[in-house]
């Protein structure tokens, strides 16, 4: 079997490059491991897809070189793939921040995109397992379970570590390592963290509790998040907690303003005035049982609020306002969404993900060093990445460099 391109992975990434590819032009075969296609794809949004976010910018991802998102992002908009969705019939609505999901089933999109690759005539081989990539001179020589083939260029979709279960493999990273690029250590992202001791201990019997905070890891220079928090059996987790789970390393604590949209401070000292107790203030903005867990903590046993001191009052205000629990570690790959870290983009072009080191090897979407935040932009930078691929693989064709 020959082909211009062969793509391993037919994750969204995979699937949108192959479509676009095969229809500028290029003969694609996409290979993927498992029975099914873009199962990440399927259970995303609670199966609704969080396709893309309407305000992607390059500040919404994290990656060792943050600016190498930029020229794909710039290239590649949310507008273009809603106009997409929007050929294809597929109903959608704006959920909150800019996220985009469907009015039906995720399944609408793994349709469309299926479709997208008749269009460009693309031969998916699945189940096909790639158990060997040889370099040659003029072509990538693959062995699969299918046979052998040979194609001039070779695109690597097949994201990262995160969930486990729906297929995920490190077969991109140890490609990548073996043909000698870089690969910025992978970490789970967007995952929720796991909490214990002595300090956790007044928080542990809080699961269920949820409420708006903002939160921030605190190594310098990162993004704080507001949203809301949760609390679970095993530590934290919510939209604020997996946001800043991206940026957190092991042993840090997390900086988290409990009530960030009030100041206990003024609020407890104007207490005072009156006859009521610190519990019934805090309950003013926080969960209830929250409120009672800091009142515990700080004063034993709730009280009338002018008849505490105003030291402990304030160090009660300033400890919910600045809260840093330090997390024991998160929940895993298994838990998170997406892996951070992978090919170091030192190691790549921008403008088509080609390898530096390697003419004709391209790296795309999750496998690659740029993680993006929760609520559609991880999405996002796969259509992106896999457009700006493809373009350079049709191009390289109209060229005359492909066609074996």
């Amino acid at each position: 079997m020959q082909f211009d391109t062969a793509i391993v992975g037919a994750g969204a990434a995979g699937l949108h490059c192959a479509a676009i590819a095969g229809q500028l032009g290029c003969s694609v075969v996409l290979i993927d491991h498992a029975e099914k296609v873009a199962e990440k794809i399927r259970i995303s949004g609670g199966g609704r897809c969080n396709f893309t976010n309407i305000d992607t910018g390059p500040e919404n991802f994290e990656s060792a070189n943050r600016d190498f998102c930029r020229s794909a992002l710039a290239r590649y908009t949310p507008r273009d793939f809603i106009e997409l969705v929007e050929r294809h019939g597929i109903g959608w609505h704006e959920k909150h921040q800019g996220q985009l999901f469907c009015d039906g089933s995720s399944a609408q999109v793994i349709a469309m995109l299926l479709a997208e690759c008749d269009a460009g005539r693309v031969q998916r081989l699945q189940p096909c397992r790639v158990d060997a990539v040889r370099v040659g001179g003029e072509a990538f020589e693959l062995d699969t379970t299918r046979g052998p083939l040979r194609a001039t260029r070779l695109v690597v979709a097949t994201g990262g570590l995160s969930i486990p279960k729906i297929g995920a493999t490190d077969w991109g990273h140890a490609l990548a390592l073996r043909l000698g690029h870089r690969i910025i250590e992978p970490r789970p992202a967007l995952v929720p963290f796991v909490c214990a001791g002595a300090d956790w201990q007044p928080f542990a019997a809080l699961a269920g509790v949820s409420l708006p905070v903002r939160a921030q890891a605190q190594t310098t220079g990162t993004p704080s998040f507001a949203d809301d928090l949760l609390f679970t059996h095993r530590g934290l987790s919510g939209p604020a907690a997996l946001q800043v789970s991206t940026y957190w390393r092991p042993g840090e604590p997390i900086a988290i303003d409990l009530a960030p949209h009030a100041d206990l401070r003024q609020a407890l000292a104007s207490a005072k005035s009156g006859r009521r107790k610190v519990g019934a203030v805090l309950a003013e903005a926080l969960p209830r049982r929250l409120g009672d867990a800091w009142v515990a903590t700080a004063l034993a046993e709730d009280r009338v609020a002018a008849d505490v001191r105003d030291r402990p009052l304030q160090a009660l205000a300033d400890a919910v306002h600045r809260w840093a629990p330090t997390p024991v570690g998160t929940e895993g790959w298994k838990k998170a969404e997406v892996t951070a870290g992978g090919v170091d983009t030192r190691d790549l072009e921008s403008r088509g993900c080609e390898s530096r080191l390697v003419p004709g090897l391209h790296f795309i979407g999750e496998v690659v060093d740029v993680t993006g935040w929760l609520g559609g932009y991880n999405f996002q930078w796969a259509w992106a990445s896999a457009a700006a691929c493809a373009r350079s693989l049709a191009a390289d064709c109209r060229a005359g460099h492909g066609g074996l």
